[in-house]
């Protein structure tokens, strides 16, 4: 007589189905959670206006610039050519940090020449200043 084994050895497998159904909810959850953590508040175009953080800097330096392109730093006028000398002793700090104050107005170009020229004095940040809505 011929014994018949119990237990018939069955290749193992791995269903995929349950894993891609696990791993779509994660996938929702994370993109639901981080658009919860955004800020979807858009700002209209028509800038400077919007909304920003009030500084806590005593005495920051401010670069002016008039809608008939003259160029102002810490209310005291300057021109291009004038601005990295004057700009550079103001910024003595680690980060020197410049606030402009450009009005909307304003040439474009007049003002990428102006932060350009900030540059090159020395700033490495700048900070736009906006008018609260």
């Amino acid at each position: 007589m011929k014994l018949r084994k119990s237990r018939i050895p069955r290749k193992g497998y791995i269903q995929i189905i349950p894993m891609i159904d696990v791993m779509f909810f994660l996938l929702a959850t994370f993109m639901l959670a981080s658009l919860s953590m955004q800020k979807l508040d858009s700002l209209q175009v028509n800038l400077p206006k919007g909304q920003a953080e009030k500084l806590s800097e005593e005495k920051p330096v401010t670069l002016t610039l008039t809608k008939d392109s003259e160029i102002f730093i810490n209310q005291e006028p300057v021109t291009l050519d004038t601005l990295a000398k004057t700009l550079k002793p103001l910024i003595q700090n680690a980060q020197p940090k410049l606030i402009v104050s450009a009005d909307s107005e304003a040439p474009q170009g007049i003002v990428v020449q102006a932060m350009l020229q900030a540059r090159h004095a020395g700033v490495q940040q700048f900070l736009i200043a906006v008018q609260h809505k």
